[in-house]
C-alpha cells in the first residue's frame, strides 16, 4: 500500500492532521468492528483501517519529507511494523468493541482527554485569580510615573478566564457523560 491508499482507507485527504485523522480512525473503527458490523468483509476493513491510522500516526512527520526518505520508511514500515500491526489489529476485531475502546490502543485516538480539561481547567482560574490579584495589588502598590492600571484591562482578563473556564466546563460535562455511558455499558 501507499500512503494515498491509506489516506483512502480512512476517507482523508492527503495532508489532514493528526486530530483529523485520530477522528477518521475512531469513525472506521466503530463501522467496521466485528462485534457492531456483522458483515463477513468487516473484520478486513477493520484490520485494514487500524494498519492504515497506525502507519499515518508513527510516520506522521516523515510523510512530508523528501522521496528517498519516504521510501526507506515504508520499506522500513513493510519490513517490521505492518505484519505486527495487522496481527494486533486481528486480536481487537476478535474481542468486542467495549472492550477494544478500553484498550490503551483505542484511548490514544482520543483528541480532548481528562488531563486537557483539567489543565485548561485550572489555567482558567490561574487567569482569573491572576488578573483580580494583579489588579487590586496595583492599586495597593502603585508604581511612581506610572499611572493606575485599567479597569477596561481587569475585565477583558476576566471575560477572557470565564469564557475559557466555561468552555471548559462544557467540555467536562460532555467527557464525563461519555465516561458514564461508557462504564455503565460495560456493566
Amino acid at each position: 500500500m501507499t500512503v494515498a491508499d491509506y489516506y483512502k482507507i480512512l476517507d482523508l485527504e492527503y495532508g489532514s492532521s493528526v486530530d483529523q485523522i485520530k477522528k477518521a480512525y475512531r469513525l472506521k473503527a466503530r463501522e467496521f468492528h466485528p462485534d457492531i458490523n456483522p458483515e463477513p468483509w468487516a473484520k478486513d476493513k477493520f484490520v485494514e483501517a487500524t494498519e492504515a491510522y497506525e502507519f499515518l500516526i508513527s510516520n506522521f512527520s516523515k510523510i512530508v519529507t523528501g522521496e528517498e526518505e519516504f521510501r526507506r520508511v515504508m520499506e522500513e514500515w513493510r519490513k517490521y511494523r505492518q505484519s505486527n500491526v495487522r496481527r494486533r489489529a486481528t486480536v481487537y476485531a476478535r474481542t468486542s468493541y467495549a472492550h477494544f475502546k478500553n484498550t490503551k490502543f483505542y484511548r490514544t485516538t482520543r483528541i480532548l482527554d481528562a488531563t486537557a480539561l483539567i489543565f485548561s481547567l485550572v489555567f482558567s482560574v490561574a487567569v482569573l485569580i491572576t488578573s483580580v490579584y494583579g489588579y487590586f495589588y496595583r492599586i495597593n502598590h502603585p508604581i511612581i510615573g506610572i499611572e493606575d492600571p485599567s479597569i477596561l484591562i481587569l475585565l477583558v482578563l476576566i471575560l477572557f478566564g470565564m469564557t475559557l473556564f466555561i468552555v471548559s466546563l462544557i467540555y467536562w460535562k460532555a467527557h464525563m457523560e461519555i465516561s458514564k455511558k461508557f462504564r455503565r455499558r460495560n456493566k
